[in-house]
């Protein structure tokens, strides 16, 4: 069995307050044709949103970004396409609210998985060099098998993004794909 979380495609990390920019506008469609082919599949699927009080001065990012994905705030909303398919799919799909880079810090993720007996992961996203990477790591390290659709991965880093594909590929062993065959 397989699961397809997507993490922080929220509309702050897009075009918001600790945005992508170009490079995540340009994979909305890709997330949402993606997340659409897994709920017709029957598969898992998880929306793994980041997730911040205002004025929370004891969170770790605090002192490394300016303030993004505020409860109560549009910044937390998915973005574009994607916000459409959540919509449609809600009943299918798992909002989780996240606090850490990685979807299993402090979260029922892993659980979750395992009593549906899930085996494969696949990651889409930003940032690939940060929320992906870090979710990516804990799955390696918790037995998953990963799948990183490279075509519905950015960053705000292009340096860090193609170093996290490769790290994907040569220290984790994850399939890095476009489209559906791997690169």
């Amino acid at each position: 069995m397989r699961a397809l979380i997507v993490i922080d495609y929220t509309v702050d990390f897009v075009t918001g307050k600790l945005p992508c920019g170009e490079p995540a506008v340009r994979i909305e469609q890709r997330i949402a044709d993606l997340t659409e082919s897994f709920v017709r599949a029957g598969d898992e699927v998880v929306m793994a949103v980041d997730l911040h009080e205002a004025g929370d001065p004891y969170h770790p990012e605090t002192k490394l970004f300016p303030p993004h994905n505020i409860r109560g705030t549009e910044g937390r909303t998915l973005y574009g396409k994607l916000n459409d398919v959540y919509a449609r799919h809600r009943d299918r799909i798992y909002w989780m609210d996240k606090t850490r880079y990685s979807a299993f810090c402090g979260t029922d993720l892993e659980l979750r998985l395992r009593a549906r007996s899930i085996t494969e992961v696949h990651l889409a996203g930003v940032c690939t060099d940060i929320c992906v990477l870090h979710t990516a790591v804990d799955a390696y390290n918790k037995g998953f098998a990963i799948a990183v659709h490279a075509d519905a991965v950015a960053s705000f880093n292009p340096d860090g993004h193609e170093w996290a594909l490769g790290h994907f590929r040569n220290s984790l062993g994850a399939a890095v794909l476009e489209g559906d065959r791997s690169i």
